[in-house]
């Protein structure tokens, strides 16, 4: 398993596929999958079922997950950087090593 360097909460840029561009927050990752949930990106149709909880049923649009190698985090310049770790005191931080500022 590879070091998951993209944490929930980051805004990311996708680098390769169809979304190809697109920016969003993560909103969940799968660590053993490498996979992660961009907001509003790779958008797939679900068809469900009629149930309680939804009586009308129908065809509902759902975020689908990604690979983590084709996002890359967007700084406060709003350009696309690789992360990196440092100790800082008895602190790891992670920082942009485009700026090296914090993350």
């Amino acid at each position: 398993m590879v070091k998951v360097k993209i944490k929930t909460g980051d805004k990311v840029r996708v680098l390769a596929g169809e979304h190809k561009g697109s920016e969003g927050v993560v909103t969940r990752i799968f660590k053993d999958k490498n996979k992660a949930i961009v907001e509003g990106v790779n958008m797939v149709s679900k068809h469900e079922k009629p149930s309680a909880t939804n009586p009308q049923g129908g065809i509902k649009e759902i975020e689908a997950p990604m690979q983590i190698s084709n996002l890359s985090l967007i700084d406060k310049n709003g350009k696309t950087t690789r992360v990196g770790y440092r100790m800082e005191g008895d602190k790891k931080v992670r920082f942009a090593k485009t700026t090296n500022d914090l993350i």
